[in-house]
């Protein structure tokens, strides 16, 4: 229903915000953008620094420890009091500096996905950020919008808001331009449009009445989102293991503390040291930040690769991907629509260009032709631009299209064929038009240019435009319409993947100035075909290949006919192009039958949002994990279904981009590829961090329990163990966070959707290290004890081994699916040797500085066993990468 006949009120509203039905002028715009401020919500109210540093002391790890610490000041330990407070306050830094990235990372992303309005600036249709919004601005809205501000509308079609984000009410309401009670209940307030809700149907025109603060959602505070966690199914799996496994420690430490007091006598104080160094060395303080800011930095790595991460188990998700479903047209292709074929009677004409530059060359079996020559030509491109709403505009030495790229396709080719590409509005007076519609499938204007006579032009399905036709237009004037030929010719363009248009004319006489739907029923003078192609994007081609090689199966599910989809599907790769279903068959089948073939088609055409349903649902029923791409209102249903769906940021709906997890800032295929590399970047550097943190943990516990059961000196004492906790734990496990894509990421499989990150491979791993370290600590003790070294000088060598171990194991885990015995793992990234240089020199500065050896209890090591330790490193090294090649090769046998 049309409510724009309520002119009074509408003007009113105008005189009331000063403002005209044109929109406000730029210089207008930007004064009451100083005045009013930027249209956003005030910031929730964020937690003072002093309180969040604090909160990082709110773990039951860090009790223990300063429990532990009182005890040891207590004991007058003052020196192991000091090094517990630095392991303390270290662990609380480094989560305080992350979590402030973190939400950094995550400011910036809500920044990247403020929604964008339409408005009339100085008469003007443009896009502006939703920010830049100030009172008195003319917003246009349809389906699928999230209104940007306070609207008071003034023109509306059908138009329905859903509002249940402020009235609860989840049913959309109809709205009008009818005036209502002032005091009318929010939800009864229907010519308004409220900043936040959603259109869920029709169109509508309003005038900005209140932004940010002033408007209705500004003012209820408590729905304003608060800064997301960072966090993960993963993440939350991994800190209730670290917090099981401190308890787990805790009651072995106990029992130790027991034991050793008890049965074999020792001093309570020397024993109480050895469990708290137990204690500090087996509890993995560091990974849950860790982990954190292993997220944080994959968020922001999948931000400049033009994926915004909405919701963080994506990230996960992304990783298992086994199906991607991409829509063709903008994603796989470039959105830029080019005629590459114009049909004259018996010719064929190709088009060459730049996207939608007007100018190019037109060419007859492969030479270029002089399009003056030949007026049916220039006619037909005098009729693509005069039927036409768009416009070409030149901007920062590109053109782009406002409007419909395929009129802008039309536009261009007037130009490349000198008919001149202003649109029908400004090349000659449009007096009337028909627009175009699904049902009649085509588009007709009326122009009055001559006095004698005016002229009408139609546009259209070429099978549509052909019946309305009586004769065509020939090389010496018009001739009888040869339908069967103009069919067979339709066909071979649509079977070489082009969108196919035929353009008809008719001359009126003067008086005539109302086009009706009569006037273009029959009559009508062919004057040729076009064919239109959007193009493949020449990196969604590479990153189909990247696909394949992955072991992801990309599907296209496009609205378009199946020989273009066909065509696009061959030109950019696709596995099986031989079969392509359409909606109809997918329609006509039961949900086990349609399971069954989606594994055997990539390429569905002619279908609409409930399709896509459908589809994710057959392709997870076969336990695929499905990544799916959408624009529209109706693709929210599919976008929620599917385990990681993908809104498009540039020609998305805000329905779409609220349904998804991920959103594409360039609506491009390659950036999907990137975001599930990334995904598996990510899940790889947790898995490293675990693979790193586990193991020395474990090899650092396993050598205190030893010495204690055995009865014999503990070859690290328990303020060496502290330090090495606080010197390596937060240091080298942090590196593996920044670890980039690993060469063969994407020449696996995708990873089972349930996997375990305790597998089988993990706890093995775990076991063999922690011998390992074991053995290596206790392997240089023993060899500083027989050569009758004081026990200072032994602990140091074992304190060193230690370390050693940790830094040529951190090099091994780098590169866990390939070799690490190359020149790029050697290499390493600028963050590994930075903090492997870190580490390196902070163990100098406790082995020979004197101040530090007094307070940790060291003593300088020579030369001759220096390089002993750094050997044990080396065979540490030599041992795990040997156990993974002999694992690898076992498993390529094994396929």
């Amino acid at each position: 229903m049309e409510h724009g006949h309520h002119a009074t009120d509408s003007e009113a509203s105008l005189k009331a915000m000063r403002a005209t039905a044109a929109g406000l002028s730029h210089d207008e715009a930007a004064a009451r953008l100083d005045t009013h401020g930027r249209n956003r919500l005030p910031e929730p109210p964020k937690r003072s620094v002093i309180l969040r540093f604090l909160s990082h002391f709110h773990n039951i790890l860090i009790y223990v420890l300063i429990g532990s610490a009182l005890i040891t000041f207590f004991l007058q330990h003052y020196v192991d009091t000091a090094v517990i407070a630095a392991v303390v306050i270290a662990n609380a830094l480094v989560g305080f500096i992350q979590e402030g990235k973190a939400e950094k990372a995550m400011e910036s992303i809500r920044r990247m996905l403020a929604p964008r309005a339409s408005v009339l600036r100085g008469g003007e249709r443009q896009t502006v950020d939703g920010e830049e919004l100030v009172p008195g601005d003319i917003v246009l809205i349809e389906a699928g919008d999230k209104v940007p501000a306070d609207l008071r509308l003034i023109r509306t079609h059908g138009l329905q808001v859903q509002e249940a984000i402020l009235t609860g009410e989840s049913l959309p309401v109809d709205k009008g331009t009818d005036p209502v009670a002032e005091a009318a209940a929010l939800g009864d307030r229907t010519s308004m449009a409220y900043s936040g809700t959603l259109v869920t149907g029709g169109q509508g025109r309003g005038i900005v009445v209140a932004t940010g603060a002033g408007s209705e959602i500004g003012r209820i505070s408590g729905l304003i989102a608060s800064v997301e966690v960072l966090t993960t199914p993963l993440v939350e799996q991994m800190n209730v293991f670290a917090k099981w496994l401190t308890v787990l420690i805790l009651l072995i430490a106990s029992a130790l503390l027991g034991f050793g007091y008890f049965v074999a006598h020792y001093e309570f104080a020397e024993m109480f040291m050895a469990v708290v160094g137990l204690s500090v060395a087996a509890i993995p303080e560091g990974l849950p930040a860790v982990l954190t800011i292993t997220l944080a930095v994959g968020v922001q790595a999948m931000a400049r690769r033009n994926a915004i991460v909405r919701r963080l188990p994506a990230i996960e998700t992304l990783g298992s991907v086994s199906v991607i479903c991409t829509d063709k047209t903008g994603t796989l292709t470039r959105n830029e629509m080019m005629v590459v074929a114009v049909a004259l009677g018996d010719k064929v004409f190709s088009l060459r260009g730049d996207g939608y530059a007007p100018q190019g060359e037109v060419l007859l079996d492969g030479e270029p032709v002089d399009v003056k020559r030949i007026p049916r030509l220039i006619e037909l491109g005098h009729a693509a631009a005069a039927c036409n709403d768009s416009a070409l505009r030149h901007v920062a030495d590109q053109w782009l299209v406002e409007g419909d790229p395929m009129e802008g396709a039309l536009l261009s080719l007037a130009g490349k064929v000198g008919a001149g590409f202003e649109t029908g509005h400004a090349a000659r007076q449009r007096i009337d038009a028909i627009p175009f519609d699904a049902r009649h499938r085509f588009m007709a204007t009326m122009h009055h240019d001559s006095p004698d006579f005016g002229e009408i032009y139609v546009k259209g399905a070429p099978e549509q435009v052909l019946e309305m036709c009586a004769q065509q237009r020939g090389a010496s004037g018009d001739e009888p319409l040869e339908e069967p030929r103009w069919i067979e010719t339709s066909g071979r363009m649509a079977d070489d993947g082009l969108r196919v248009l035929a353009i008809a004319t008719r001359r009126i006489p003067a008086g005539h100035r109302v086009l009706d739907f009569a006037d273009v029923q029959g009559g009508l003078t062919l004057l040729g075909l076009v064919g239109l192609m959007d193009p493949p994007r020449p990196e969604a081609i590479e990153a189909v290949g990247e696909c394949d090689a992955a072991g992801i199966r990309v599907k296209m599910i496009t609205g378009d006919h199946a020989g273009t989809a066909a065509a696009i599907g061959r030109l950019i790769g696709l596995a099986k192009t031989d079969r392509v279903l359409t909606g109809e068959e997918i329609d006509g089948m039961s949900d086990t039958e349609l399971v069954a073939e989606v594994t055997r088609t990539d390429i569905f055409a002619r279908t609409n949002p409930e399709h896509k349903l459908r589809l994710v649902t057959a392709l997870q029923a076969q336990g695929l994990t499905v990544a799916m791409t959408g624009d529209g209102v109706n693709d929210a249903p599919a976008l929620k279904r599917a385990d990681a769906g993908i809104a498009m940021g540039l020609k998305g709906s805000e329905a779409a981009k609220e349904a998804a997890e991920l959103v594409l800032a360039d609506d491009n295929f390659a950036s999907i590829v990137a975001a599930v590399r990334e995904g598996r970047t990510v899940y790889d550097n947790i898995k490293k961090v675990i693979s790193w943190t586990l193991p020395t943990n474990a090899g650092e516990a396993i050598t205190v329990i030893a010495a204690l059961l055995w009865g014999v000196a503990l070859p690290i004492a328990p303020v060496q163990i502290l330090w090495i906790n606080l010197v390596t734990a937060i240091t080298l496990g942090l590196a593996l966070a920044f670890e980039p894509t690993e060469e063969r990421t994407m020449r696996r499989p995708p990873r089972p959707r349930h996997e375990s990150i305790l597998t089988g491979r993990l706890v093995w791993q775990i076991v063999l290290v922690s011998v390992l370290f074991f053995a290596g600590v206790f392997g240089i003790y023993a060899y500083a004890t027989d050569r009758g070294y004081p026990v200072e000088l032994a602990r140091t060598m074992a304190m060193n081994t230690l370390v050693v171990m940790e830094i040529f194991y951190l090099f091994f885990i780098r590169n866990v699916f390939g070799t690490s015995l190359t020149w790029k793992a050697v290499r390493a990234t600028p963050v590994v040797w930075g903090t492997v240089i870190a580490v390196t020199g902070a163990q100098f500065a406790v082995t020979y500085l004197p101040p530090l050896q007094q307070v940790l209890g060291t003593a300088p090591v020579g030369f001759a066993d220096g390089l002993i330790i750094v050997g044990i490193g080396v065979l540490l090294f030599a041992i795990t990468e040997t156990e993974k090649q002999l694992r690898l090769s076992f498993k390529r046998q094994r396929r």
